[in-house]
């Protein structure tokens, strides 16, 4: 069931997702060659927690896994999403980090997730970055009343094939807000002019992910990789549907 927020209920969506916005800015400064995964995780915490709120993912439970054990997704080169902040996987020069976080207070949640460069990368990881982050761009003008959710979907498959990337199996975005995952699925992938209509006061995470060589993937425990072990691409906004624009409300202060 898809879930249309009320004013109050929008409000504390923007809380939750000011502070996610908050932790990928602070973190994104951190980024350079030396750094651990696990630092990074340590300083999300510490944000996180002086913002009064609580770490969506650390706990998570799904299917027959484990629960989740960190408080952001820290997913290095092939690494797709969920990849594991642990103190041996320090950053080189040349490699990209997927950091993506979740933030829940107020009863609301709030997700996003940037890739970051590490030193400096080649024209070809570049070109994917670009590309990822532009498909989430176009997706976030399709967010408006009146559209389906497969006008989504659609711009971002069509991003992937004009700039010969890859879209990854089976990962998607989602709605959001008084659970992590909420309906509707947004795929990326899809058909304009199909799937569930979009109405003011939705609230919905688009989250492209993009590989450099193939869209299939391979999943162990928790982490999802490129099967060929290729670069992989991840940029998310939870954004709101209102009456005229589409609200971003995981903004960058530095936007």
């Amino acid at each position: 069931m898809i879930m249309i927020k009320n004013k109050q209920e929008i409000e504390y969506m923007r809380i939750s997702n000011k502070i996610v916005a908050l932790v990928l800015d602070e973190l994104g400064d951190m980024i350079k060659p030396g750094i651990s995964a696990y630092e990074l995780n340590v300083r999300a915490e510490e944000i996180i927690a002086s913002q009064m709120a609580s770490a969506a993912f650390k706990g998570y439970q799904m299917d027959d896994l484990d629960p989740y054990e960190y408080s952001i997704c820290a997913s290095v080169n092939e690494e797709i999403v969920h990849g594991y902040s642990t103190k041996d996987k320090v950053l080189k020069d040349g490699d990209i980090i997927g950091i993506d976080v979740g933030v829940e207070k107020n009863g609301f949640f709030g997700d996003g997730a940037r890739t970051f460069v590490s030193g400096t990368v080649s024209d070809e990881i570049q070109h994917l970055l670009e590309n990822t982050q532009l498909a989430l761009i176009r997706a976030i003008e399709m967010c408006r009343a009146g559209n389906r959710v497969g006008d989504i979907s659609a711009v971002i498959e069509e991003t992937a094939d004009q700039a010969g990337l890859y879209v990854a199996d089976w990962l998607t975005g989602h709605g959001i807000g008084r659970t992590l995952h909420e309906d509707p699925i947004v795929s990326n992938v899809g058909k304009s002019g199909t799937g569930p209509l979009l109405k003011p006061g939705m609230t919905i995470a688009i989250e492209p992910m993009f590989n450099l060589g193939t869209s299939k993937t391979v999943e162990k425990e928790w982490v999802f990789y490129t099967m060929d072990g290729s670069p992989s691409a991840h940029f998310e906004h939870t954004v709101l549907i209102t009456e005229s624009e589409p609200e971003i409300l995981t903004r960058s202060s530095h936007e």
